[in-house]
């Protein structure tokens, strides 16, 4: 149906939010910062640069009922004069829905940043629902600036949302996953995310040494940053130098300590923008990013002894509609073909979509290909185990915890799109990513409790991470955000990783 726009509604359910079409513009239902106001149906938010520290919004409560089952595509006007840009990709620039997931999940939906300075545009951004709905529809629509300054208005005539059709393939459904024996007999591996730098010997000897089995290389570099690694020529001879950093190093010393090594591409070549992989939307980078597995696969055939699969990009992240056959899913099947075309024994791992997030293994397809793994990262709840990290405002929070229902079994919950993923097609799961932050109370609980629902599905993990940033290592302490981070070589998080990797 061409005419298919639903205006957003309030709580109270009534028909209209905003358009000329449908009334006057109703300020009073608006929740207004000290920085924003409303001149007839503009939204006018205007930062001084001295307070670019203080936030200037607009903020709507919205039913989002009606985009339970597929999702929304929201649109405004807007026009901007000197608007900062914050190197944080969530942060500045604001057109953002906030919801509870049914489980209790926070999720924060926006558009890409815009800065400087600009003449009236039309913003737009898709959010996907199929995997998870709104606590009783529950969300919270936010128009204008945080941690920015500037003047932004928007034409609260233009507003709009609509239901979203699916922009993802539903492929292959009753595909089932073989693998050779060398890998359907291997057991479960156990490990840790390796530095984003250079590793060291003594890294795979302290691994060995705790019990670990499998260390995923991540080859990763300015992470969060907007639109970089847009230099093709640059990124290649990058990637060029951490394989071989890979090849001369790590896997002799892989070897020699029994770790097997997850070869992960960890940033995509042209960045980021908003949080959306830009190979998407620009075929140059997606071409980019096929020739590199072509590159990989043809410098590392042979050593799927000690390699245990190519991951091919972490946590793909769309929202919006993506070139023929550019889109999260494709473009991997696109590299894993490439591969296959050139080493037909490593194993491929692909991720899934909402920065691999678990709940998206409700619509993942699965490849037409065996010997895939597929992989899934945990970090839920996200206001948990993110508490105060990358400039969030720390609202500590303790795990488990009764009152929000976050235990073992809420856990148990959120990997079960996985759960039945691998059940309908019959695949080897691995979760490459989970933690929680240093300070988080309860964080040890949190790593047991994981790890436990891991071992009793029998699924591959590698815990993030490992003498990367201190927030994240075990063999580091902090009471907080800001504060220093002291060495450790005993503390509860780090027993509880330890564990899980002697288990057997």
């Amino acid at each position: 149906m061409k005419a298919r726009f639903m205006l957003l509604s309030v709580f109270a359910f009534s028909s209209s939010l905003v358009a000329s079409a449908f009334g006057a513009v109703d300020a009073s239902r608006w929740r207004l910062s000290p920085n924003a106001r409303i001149e007839g149906s503009l939204l006018v938010v205007d930062v001084p640069a001295g307070q670019r520290g203080v936030n200037g919004s607009g903020r709507l409560e919205v039913n989002l009922s009606p985009y339970a089952d597929t999702g929304f595509e929201a649109e405004v006007r807007v026009r901007g004069e000197n608007v900062s840009k914050n190197d944080t990709s969530w942060l500045g620039f604001k057109f953002m829905v906030h919801y509870r997931d049914a489980s209790g999940t926070e999720v924060w939906p926006q558009a890409p940043a815009e800065s400087g300075t600009f003449g009236w545009k039309t913003v737009k951004f898709r959010h996907d629902m199929a995997a998870t709905s709104a606590q009783d529809g529950k969300g919270e629509l936010t128009l204008g600036l945080q941690d920015a300054s500037g003047r932004i208005v928007f034409d609260l005539d233009s507003l709009k949302i609509r239901r979203a059709d699916p922009i993802w393939p539903r492929v292959n459904g009753d595909w089932r996953v073989e693998y050779p024996r060398r890998v359907s007999n291997l057991p479960p591996l156990r490990g840790v995310m390796l530095p984003g730098n250079d590793c060291r010997e003594d890294d795979f000897a302290t691994l060995a040494k705790w019990g670990a089995t499998l260390a995923r290389y991540q080859m990763i570099r300015g992470w969060g940053k907007e639109n970089d690694n847009q230099d093709i020529e640059e990124y290649i001879r990058w990637l060029n130098g951490r394989l071989d950093h890979l090849l001369r190093d790590v896997l002799p010393w892989a070897r020699k300590y029994g770790v097997r090594i997850v070869v992960d591409l960890h940033v995509p070549p042209g960045g980021r923008r908003g949080g959306e992989m830009n190979m998407f939307h620009d075929a140059k980078f997606a071409d980019c990013f096929v020739d590199c597995w072509r590159r990989i696969a043809t410098r590392f055939k042979g050593n799927s002894d000690i390699i245990f699969g190519y991951d091919l990009i972490n946590e793909p992240q769309q929202n919006q509609s993506a070139l023929p056959n550019c889109d999260y899913w494709n473009l991997q099947r696109r590299a894993a073909e490439a591969v296959r075309a050139i080493d037909a024994e490593t194993t491929i791992i692909v991720e899934s979509n909402g920065w691999d997030a678990p709940n998206t293994f409700a619509y993942l397809s699965p490849l037409a290909m065996h010997n895939v793994i597929y992989q899934a990262h945990l970090y839920l709840p996200h206001e948990f185990t993110h508490q105060g990290v990358s400039g969030r405002k720390w609202t500590p929070s303790c795990y488990p915890n009764e009152k929000k229902g976050w235990d073992k079994e809420f856990l148990r919950r959120q990997i079960a799109p996985v759960v039945a993923f691998r059940d309908r097609h019959g695949a080897r799961i691995y979760f490459g990513e989970f933690s929680a932050i240093a300070w988080a109370e309860g964080a040890d609980r949190y790593i047991a409790d994981c790890i436990s629902l891991f071992e009793e599905y029998g699924f591959d993990w590698t815990y993030h991470a490992f003498r990367e940033w201190q927030g994240w290592s075990v063999e580091s302490e902090c009471d907080g955000p800001g504060k220093p981070f002291i060495p450790s070589q005993d503390n509860p998080r780090m027993r509880a990783l330890k564990a899980g990797l002697l288990s057997r």
